[in-house]
């Protein structure tokens, strides 16, 4: 009997931990992100990652989760809006994945935040959507935002002590990705002198020689423009001389950083060999990228099922928005299952949402951290040219955003930052409206020039009645046999002085 109820409570103590520890609960997940593929979060390719994770949380870490996944068009407009309401008639989403662009994300994040459903999205990154307090209180970012991104900038300016600096952006009207990409750079370098040049390059023909006369002005020249205005900027830069040291160059490339080290400034035209000795001197922030070997079986998986949606292989790439979402999943599940053991239903959004901040996680290519206010923290690269032959680019820093810390790489150059001393061009001078439209500086000599003429007349007629009085005095004491070559004399003079 004894050895029989011994058995028993064997068989109930190895149960109890998967009865104690067990999940059974049906979460539905609404996904917004666009149908079209031209963008770099589209469905076809951030739903492969999706579905990677979903297989792996169902499968190993919580089994009792079954995720229910929806995927709708947010075409990175109102019909973002649109397709939450029409899906939320039907059924309310217990999580909604995106949308990416910011004015879709505004309108979902306000509506999500008002019916207490969790957001978390790879985007939503411009600096508005930092404001969590009201509209905003159920948004997780998982993606480094343009905030997050200008920290480097700081750190840097701080390092090495620059003061001042341009801002050149390409603000195309509609999806402003530039646009909130130097709002979050001008928001955080406020304690220096700032100046900034805005332009929509669709309508509007860049004028180089008019932004090279702001660079004078400045120290450090952060650009976010098209490919080819930056290549323009900086030939023009180089031809007068500005890449020479006394400036440095910025460009923000934080989701095509791919582009850098394979000729970027390479356009198979006359001016490429010119092009490759100016991006001698622009430097590049980019998103720093960490790999642990799990990576490399989700992006063959991911990579294969791109394709077979249409996505083209060298389209195929694995980018921040792809990590971002697979990797929104992870942290939904990890602070969920944590709400539930302590007694808290999915329904409460507002706290599964708080359970999701200021943690540190294992995502799919490293770890991840997300502060207190819901964002998170990024690490940036710098990348420089390190092959002047070649033209291609190496990482030479690293920023890490968790202690604002920078790492200086075996290529670092620390010429290649600082600063050095240039003449500062001469600003001309104001004309003076009360002098009719002449210069200051013409008027002054026109009155000088009076005043000396007026002086030598003077003094010529003063030694011209000296010298008369002179020779008559002396001619009242000559002998009269000379008299007539006195009268040579006296003829000659008189002449010499008509002349003159």
């Amino acid at each position: 009997m004894s050895y029989l109820l011994s058995c028993c409570l064997y068989v109930w103590l190895i149960l109890l931990p998967v009865r104690t520890s067990a999940l059974n609960e049906e979460v539905e997940v609404l996904v917004i992100l666009p149908k079209n593929n031209s963008y770099i979060f589209s469905i076809s390719r951030v739903k492969p990652a999706i579905e990677y994770a979903r297989m792996k949380l169902s499968g190993e870490l919580y089994p009792g989760l079954n995720f229910t996944v929806h995927y709708e068009n947010s075409d990175c407009g109102n019909e973002a809006l649109f397709n939450l309401v029409n899906r939320s008639c039907v059924k309310k989403p217990d999580l909604i994945l995106g949308p990416v662009c910011e004015y879709a994300a505004a309108q979902v994040v306000r509506m999500a935040s008002h019916w207490n459903i969790p957001v978390i999205s790879a985007g939503a990154l411009a600096t508005g959507f930092s404001l969590k307090e009201k509209e905003y209180s159920h948004l997780t970012r998982t993606a480094p935002s343009y905030l997050k991104m200008a920290e480097t900038f700081v750190t840097l300016f701080d390092h090495f002590n620059w003061k001042s600096v341009l801002l050149i952006l390409d603000d195309d009207k509609e999806e402003r990705n530039c646009y909130f990409t130097i709002e979050g750079v001008h928001s955080s370098l406020q304690d220096y002198n700032v100046d900034v040049i805005h332009f929509d390059s669709k309508t509007y023909r860049v004028d180089t020689d008019d932004i090279i006369k702001q660079i004078y002005n400045t120290e450090v020249v952060i650009m976010c423009a098209a490919a080819d205005i930056v290549r323009d900027i900086m030939l023009a830069a180089h031809r007068r001389r500005l890449t020479n040291g006394s400036y440095v160059f910025f460009n923000i490339e934080l989701f095509n950083s791919s582009a850098y080290g394979n000729g970027s400034w390479s356009r198979g035209d006359k001016n490429d060999a010119e092009a490759k000795l100016a991006y001698a001197s622009l430097n590049v922030v980019t998103l720093l990228r960490t790999v642990k070997p799990e990576f490399e079986t989700f992006s063959m998986e991911v990579k294969k099922s791109m394709q077979k949606s249409g996505i083209r292989a060298e389209n195929a790439d694995i980018n921040v928005f792809v990590e971002g979402f697979h990797d929104a999943l992870l942290l939904y599940a990890l602070a969920l299952h944590e709400a539930m053991k302590n007694g808290i239903n999915k329904r409460d959004g507002l706290q599964i949402t708080h359970r999701m901040w200021n943690r540190t996680f294992e995502g799919i290519a490293g770890q991840v951290s997300i502060d207190e206010n819901g964002d998170r923290n990024g690490d940036f690269t710098v990348m420089s040219m390190t092959d002047t032959q070649k033209g291609t680019y190496e990482a030479v820093l690293n920023y890490f955003g968790i202690n604002q810390s920078l790492q200086m790489m075996p290529q670092f150059n620390s010429d290649h930052f600082t600063l050095r001393e240039r003449p500062r061009a001469q600003i001309p001078h104001q004309e003076d409206k009360s002098s009719g439209g002449l210069g200051v500086s013409a008027v002054t000599g026109i009155i000088v020039g009076a005043l000396l003429g007026t002086a030598l007349l003077l003094a010529f007629y003063f030694f011209r009645k000296n010298y008369r009085i002179t020779i008559e005095r002396r001619t009242q004491r000559e002998e009269c046999g000379i008299g007539n070559h006195r009268q040579l004399r006296e003829d000659s003079i008189r002449s010499n002085f008509s002349a003159a």
